[in-house]
């Protein structure tokens, strides 16, 4: 039954992004800046003895503060978002190990597409003819692949692939069983990991029989228009393109104006539907993001003029001001279509 309601919700996604231009929501971190939550609500009732700080996990805050995650969701399906991520950005062993709460993951993963799953089905009741989907959050770690941490010993690796692969299989069985509709492989600075993460998907899709939409969302770090671990956009793309993917795009680092030629780059090149979701312009000396909605979102109609996107939303700095300016913006354009590469 389960898998049944899962291809009804792939292919209701398919026919959404053939008809018009989808809205991601946008940040989770920014938006939790405002509940100025302390260490003590971090902890809640459940953590109040925990022998480490929590402070900064904001993962946990799906166990501990469920209702302000629900909150922050509801806002941005409120300003138009058809698609909402999972508040699991960190949600691996290998990130969570940093708060000694690896042993939590699996209900962190699993709470939090559950508590996305509940916004977006009482919105989707509201409105049936705008039916709104889980994206599981997968973000990228805080260890690399391909690079040493060492610059003493450049041979030196933090991780291995096969324990990224058994980290990320971990989150997203969880993301699948609380209810996620795709799984977003997002923030990605090193391909490897990334790689990681979509065998592990395979590896599901052959255990369960089933098909997961995967959406990979790339990293442009710098003006040089790489990766972290060096890669272009266009070299990026070459090295997932084997994949079956719902998406391919990039997110964070950069504001919308400086990710458009990377994007162009994609949706020139690329037969999977194309995502962005940029930050609100780059950060100022105090680390906050200047970008009103307005200014945001006409950065952004280059993409829809160009016909760049299938999936807009926002990253770092974004809220649901933000996200309302987009989706009044791209309500009157049309998505970009499909390339067949023969």
């Amino acid at each position: 039954m389960k898998n049944s309601i899962q291809d009804s919700q792939q292919s209701t996604l398919i026919s959404q992004l053939n008809k018009r231009i989808l809205v991601l929501d946008g940040a989770m971190g920014t938006m939790l800046q405002r509940y100025k939550f302390e260490e003590e609500d971090y902890r809640g009732e459940r953590f109040k003895d925990y022998p480490h700080l929590v402070k900064g996990n904001n993962d946990l805050l799906s166990l501990t503060q469920p209702h302000a995650i629900e909150e922050v969701h509801k806002k941005y399906l409120e300003a138009g978002a058809d698609i909402i991520e999972t508040n699991t950005f960190s949600g691996t062993t290998i990130a969570m190990a940093d708060y000694h709460m690896e042993d939590l993951v699996y209900e962190l993963n699993y709470e939090s597409a559950k508590i996305a799953r509940k916004a977006c089905d009482e919105y989707t009741t509201k409105t049936p003819d705008k039916p709104r989907f889980v994206a599981g959050s997968i973000g990228p770690t805080n260890r690399t692949a391909s690079l040493s941490p060492d610059v003493n010993d450049p041979g030196y690796r933090a991780i291995t692939f096969d324990e990224l692969r058994i980290a990320y299989k971990q989150q997203s069985e969880a993301l699948l069983d609380g209810g996620s509709d795709v799984l977003l492989v997002e923030t990605i600075f090193d391909t490897l990991n990334a790689k990681a993460a979509l065998f592990a998907i395979d590896e599901i899709q052959e255990e369960r029989g089933i098909k997961i939409p995967i959406m990979v969302s790339g990293t442009i770090t710098d003006a040089s228009g790489r990766t972290l671990s060096g890669q272009t956009a266009e070299a990026f793309l070459i090295s997932i393109s084997h994949l079956n993917l719902l998406s391919v795009g990039f997110n964070c680092a950069l504001g919308a104006n400086q990710l458009t030629p990377y994007l162009e780059t994609l949706a020139h090149n690329s037969e999977f539907y194309v995502s962005a979701y940029p930050n609100a312009g780059l950060p100022n000396a105090f680390g906050k993001y200047d970008e009103t909605p307005e200014f945001m979102a006409e950065q952004i109609r280059e993409y829809a003029e160009k016909g760049l996107i299938n999936i807009i939303g926002g990253c770092c700095g974004t809220t649901p001001d933000h996200i309302k300016a987009i989706a009044d913006l791209v309500k009157d354009y049309q998505p970009r279509k499909l390339k067949e590469f023969v």
